[in-house]
């Protein structure tokens, strides 16, 4: 068994600080709350969580939104961000203020009751839909999603079709790839994300005539319900040395942290989701905590000096690397 002090630590491997960029990207998570349980969840969403954002924080997102034109793309995740307060009213100040709106849906939302009304409300909005298949094929999808979720989707999928999407260039669907949670030493980076795009899209059209804009393929990073499942199994320092071993370090200026804002439902904030989970919060120049407060008292989006690593970093640079935004590099 592989032990901790055999992994190098990513500031070390790295050799140097991860400088923030100006913000572009504002990505916010409204809640824990989900009509799932995946078993891969790093936010460990599902039915019965409550946590949400409160009308005061939905305020100042608001609030920021409107005041700082450098945001070009609102990123709404959750939980399933559809069930959270505060939904729709920054779906409407992005829109408002001609942002990208990007919706990380898991698609079987719209089979929910009072929810029917998303496909509808997604198109007139022109939403960019980022939905989670992590395969092409029904067994995968319901082993790591639930029974039924791969015929939902499917389902929802051909919905959007119907409205326009994957068809209309305004209209946005993309897919998302998660691989299978390694139950032992036999470890594999994600495939290459082109090659296996063009399998789901042969795939989905052959099969349920579907259309989709992008595949993005993203990396299981050992937090939240991965981190217990590779714990179950012992297998987690394993398989963040496997992550150290395929470091690429032409993935560094491409990471999603180095130009993005990560907030949580209580207005703190973070480089990326994952620190989000694992409480690494974003630090000033001057090393204390930002906060939705102090960026509106100093109206500057731009006060983090340096990223905040850890070695879960090592999922988002190995091979063609991973973000929200799927693999960071054209070739593994």
């Amino acid at each position: 068994m592989v032990t901790t002090d055999q992994i190098t630590n990513f500031t070390d491997k790295i050799s140097h600080s991860l400088p923030k960029e100006k913000i572009t990207v504002l990505q916010i998570n409204l809640g824990r709350k989900c009509n799932l349980v995946c078993n891969h969840c790093h936010v460990e969403a599902s039915p019965k969580r409550k946590e949400e954002l409160t009308p005061e924080i939905c305020q100042q997102l608001v609030t920021i939104i409107n005041n700082f034109p450098q945001i070009k793309i609102i990123d709404l995740t959750g939980g399933a961000p559809e069930m959270h307060y505060g939904f729709a009213e920054l779906v409407e100040a992005a829109k408002n203020n001609n942002k990208q709106i990007i919706i990380r849906s898991n698609l079987t939302i719209f089979f929910e009751s009072g929810y029917e009304y998303l496909p509808e409300y997604f198109a007139k909005n022109k939403v960019r839909v980022v939905a989670s298949l992590p395969c092409y094929l029904e067994n995968n999808v319901d082993k790591q999603r639930g029974n039924g979720v791969y015929r939902q989707s499917i389902l929802a999928l051909q919905k959007l079709n119907q409205l326009g999407y994957g068809i209309n260039p305004d209209l946005i669907i993309d897919l998302v790839y998660n691989p299978p949670l390694p139950k032992n030493n036999n470890f594999s980076l994600t495939p290459n994300q082109q090659n296996l795009e063009k399998d789901y899209k042969r795939y989905l059209e052959n099969n349920f005539n579907i259309k989709f804009n992008q595949l993005l393929t993203i990396t299981n990073l050992p937090i939240g319900r991965a981190n217990f499942h590779l714990e179950k199994h012992q297998i987690k320092d394993s398989y963040l040395q496997f992550l150290e071993a395929n470091f690429n370090k032409v993935t560094l200026p491409f990471l999603m942290c180095r130009n993005q804002l990560s907030v949580d439902y209580l207005g703190n904030i973070y480089d990326c989701d994952f620190n989000q989970m694992e409480n690494i919060y974003s630090l000033n120049k001057q090393q204390q905590k930002v906060t939705l407060t102090q960026i509106l008292e100093q109206n500057n989006l731009d006060l983090i000096g340096e990223i905040q690593t850890a070695n879960y970093c090592y999922g988002c640079t190995a091979g063609s690397g991973s973000s929200c935004g799927g693999s960071l590099t054209i070739n593994n």
